[in-house]
């Protein structure tokens, strides 16, 4: 009882924390001033442009987005409540014998409430992201005239933003909702994704017809005069495709693999037995690595100074050690904390006992050290 009223308060708090960072970044790098004395040679000009340009994008597309959720929502609905002909009746459990489970029509409603959750909190993981790189450009370009270790920390501050929001957002509306919150995160990253990037394709090919049959000119040499209309759309277009895009699918593959997760822990001796703490551990997780990444990014941001371009590098590597070394510990904690002493997964009645659990650790742990490997043969 003890540890499962500790787990329904550490993943709330831990989402709240993580939004709480977020802010706080955000707050620290928009004390950079982008005034119109720092903007006479036209550049806050610019900024303004693109930032019109991607919101006129994102009206059009999310407003084509806003039809799919509701019409993708409505067949959701169908087909899942018409399968027992919309019935209010419990039925017998599948995976678990002996017990009730909701009607047809509860699930119909819980699963349509889930996919546009989902698909909610995808626009705008992606929404947000696009924001705070339209909001930082200006401003680590003014922080590098100051040196290369302040423009370093505001654009590791303004990514920080997006990715503790995007993980944070995604562990409340995991704790509360499993069926169908995957689908509609995937399924808005698939528009974001394939949005911008044939808006980007488009124009840069574009600028090329322009540039080398009507000019004969390189587009080198084209890309350099900023004020040109296809390459401000080119630009544009990277930022939507590969960062609102990016944001949206990075969210659709956090919510899919934690989903996955969580829904073989229901159907396993976890479910059955109402371990909430061990259903959960997925999401315990994902708690712990907000307060890993919180640690590691003021390791990059306070803790260490950049004073020279070659620093980036060994300071970006420094951030996976760190992040790996206490994320391994943090793992094994939660495993001693959340893990039962035993694990059996039911098909259809036919028990399965699974052993291969203790193994994704070693997986997880290796996968930031190929990054060393891969530098190394490079060289």
């Amino acid at each position: 009882a003890s540890s499962e009223a500790l787990t329904q308060v550490l993943i709330p708090v831990a989402a709240l924390v993580g939004i709480g960072f977020a802010l706080l970044q955000w707050l620290l790098f928009s004390r950079v001033k982008v005034s119109s004395h720092d903007s006479s040679n036209g550049y806050k000009v610019k900024l303004i442009e693109a930032d019109e340009e991607e919101e006129g994008i994102d009206n059009i597309e999310y407003k084509y987005l806003g039809i799919f959720m509701g019409v993708f929502g409505v067949i959701i609905f169908l087909f899942l409540g018409s399968v027992k002909g919309f019935s209010t009746k419990s039925e017998p459990c599948i995976y678990n014998q002996g017990n009730t489970c909701k009607p047809a029509l509860a699930n119909a409603v819980f699963s349509t409430i889930a996919f546009l959750l989902g698909a909610l909190t995808s626009v705008l993981s992606g929404f947000l992201g696009m924001k705070i790189a339209t909001y930082a450009n200006a401003r680590t370009t003014l922080e590098a005239r100051k040196g290369v270790g302040k423009a370093f920390i505001i654009a590791f501050r303004s990514g920080a933003v997006m990715g503790f929001l995007l993980a944070a957002n995604g562990l409340l509306g995991l704790y509360e909702s499993i069926t169908g919150y995957g689908l509609g995160g995937s399924s808005m990253a698939l528009f974001g994704r394939v949005g911008g990037g044939i808006y980007t394709k488009a124009a840069d090919i574009g600028a090329d017809l322009v540039c080398k049959v009507e000019r004969n000119i390189l587009k080198m040499i084209h890309e350099i005069q900023l004020r040109v209309p296809t390459v401000i759309v080119d630009n544009v277009g990277d930022n939507v495709g590969d960062i609102a895009g990016m944001g949206s699918d990075l969210f659709g593959s956090y919510a899919e693999s934690s989903c996955a997760a969580l829904f073989v822990a229901s159907i396993s001796s976890f479910g059955i037995n109402h371990n909430f703490t061990a259903m959960s551990y997925p999401l315990i997780i994902s708690s712990m690595g907000i307060v890993v990444c919180l640690i590691t990014t003021l390791f990059a941001t306070v803790m260490f100074e950049i004073k020279n371009v070659r620093e980036i590098e060994p300071s970006l590597k420094r951030q996976l050690l760190i992040s790996t070394i206490l994320m391994t510990a943090g793992i094994a904690m939660v495993s001693f904390f959340a893990w039962p002493s035993e694990f059996n997964l039911f098909d259809f009645g036919t028990e399965k006992e699974n052993i291969t659990l203790a193994m994704l650790t070693g997986k997880d742990i290796k996968a930031p050290l190929s990054t060393f490997e891969k530098d190394f043969f490079n060289k």
